[in-house]
């Protein structure tokens, strides 16, 4: 009797224990999920690029309003340690132009962690192929003592696979044995077949099938492939590039489409991200009497599902976004 005794407290700690460690996990139940919207009518002058100094200035007032501190230097210090390595997941499929990841932000980005105390050995630039990176801009570097910009073809993939839900993918290795951090740099942007590609669909990219995941507008499998461990544990922070935006098309560069936004779009919460992501573009169309997504027989369902008991990789729900404008 007695060891029947021991063994129910037991048992009765451990799930007493468990379930603190599960409260201390979660975020408060009235927690709210804060989206920046970072923009300066300046950033882009007329016949001219992007002003870097400006940007600089755009990206430390979007980090210092997420976080909330006195400081931007203080804001860059809280993304990563000096000792992690930090991937910064940029787009490149559409090659130059403004449908990619701007090259201007990733440089600033890199500016800012390296003053915060992060080496240049410990900053990875990644994407799919070495040749989409080259189609953008960026050069491809894999020397260990300096910024890394790498694609996918160069470590490879994973040899098992990681599985959730539909999703059954080869992740990269960049991702799973370089990187410590993930700041995802995704474009504000309309897809031809999913309706919108931000935070949670730039993921795609460190999968070695993506090509599978696009059929019924890509609900359940891009929350699927974004619940896979070393992608929901690893991405820090969302910066999406909305300099300039584009709101039919996608995800190729379409100028015709497009429209100077001069903006920074920044989230922890993916789904939060995406559902303000989706709110701007929506907005565009109907200003361009163009039909919402739904009615083009293209919603993005799969940022509901992102949000659903099963995933709960953020909020869909306006009640629970704090946007914040600047």
């Amino acid at each position: 009797m007695e060891r029947r005794s021991g063994a129910s407290r037991r048992r009765l700690f451990e799930s007493c224990f468990a379930g603190v460690l599960c409260a201390r996990s979660q975020p408060p139940a009235q927690a709210r999920s804060k989206v920046v919207v970072c923009r300066d009518p300046l950033l882009r002058k007329p016949g001219a690029g992007v002003d870097s100094a400006r940007l600089l200035k755009l990206l430390d007032r979007a980090l210092q309003s997420f976080y909330g501190l006195d400081s931007a230097a203080e804001a860059w210090k809280k993304l990563a340690r000096p000792d992690e390595v930090v991937g910064l997941k940029v787009n490149c499929l559409a090659g130059k132009g403004s449908a990619s990841t701007s090259v201007q932000l990733v440089e600033a980005v890199c500016e800012r962690l390296q003053q915060a105390g992060v080496p240049p050995r410990n900053i990875v630039i990644w994407d799919r192929l070495n040749a989409d990176l080259e189609s953008v801009g960026y050069r491809i570097a894999i020397r260990p003592d300096r910024i890394r910009t790498v694609g996918n073809d160069v470590l490879g993939y994973e040899e098992e696979l990681s599985v959730y839900g539909s999703a059954g993918s080869l992740l990269s290795k960049t991702l799973t044995q370089v990187c410590d951090a993930v700041i995802n740099l995704p474009v504000l942007k309309d897809h031809g077949i999913v309706g919108v590609t931000m935070a949670l669909k730039n993921l795609f990219g460190a999968i070695h099938n993506p090509n599978k995941y696009h059929i019924d507008a890509g609900n359940p499998y891009v929350a699927d492939v974004y619940m896979l461990p070393p992608i929901r544990q690893k991405v820090r922070l969302t910066i999406c590039d909305a300099i300039n935006p584009q709101y039919e098309g996608g995800p190729s560069c379409m100028p015709q489409w497009s429209w100077p936004l001069n903006g920074l779009i920044v989230a922890r919460d993916p789904v939060a991200l995406d559902s303000v992501g989706w709110q701007i573009i929506e907005q565009k169309r109907a200003e361009k009497g163009m039909k919402p997504l739904k009615d083009a027989e293209r919603e993005p369902k799969y940022i509901a599902t992102a949000a659903d008991p099963q995933h709960r990789l953020g909020t869909n729900n306006p009640r629970q976004i704090e946007r914040v404008e600047i």
